[in-house]
């Protein structure tokens, strides 16, 4: 298994509960296809650096895990397709 760490953004309009489920579901995807989510910070709602989507805040969330690289495939692929992720990135980290 691969270190990872993602950063997302979603959208600053959604309720408390609205976030704690995508943050859920995206910590469950990893889980559930034999990941380990190892650390998870919700950093809050930022002011972005530039407007995305006529935006200019966002909600920060900060995911470490390990996992095959399918799965990390598949949470790209996740977020992608996701409405209320403005922005995303997963990086490798060293070993």
């Amino acid at each position: 298994m691969r270190s990872y760490e993602t950063m997302y953004i979603l959208k600053p309009e959604l309720s408390e509960e609205a976030v704690g489920e995508l943050v859920d579901k995206f910590k469950n995807l990893v889980e559930n296809h034999g990941g380990e989510v190892t650390k998870l910070e919700k950093w809050g709602k930022r002011r972005l650096a530039y407007e995305i989507a006529h935006r200019r805040e966002g909600f920060y969330v900060v995911m470490q895990f390990k996992a095959a690289p399918e799965v990390a495939q598949e949470l790209d692929r996740v977020f992608r397709i996701t409405e209320d992720v403005l922005r995303h990135i997963i990086v490798k980290m060293a070993a």
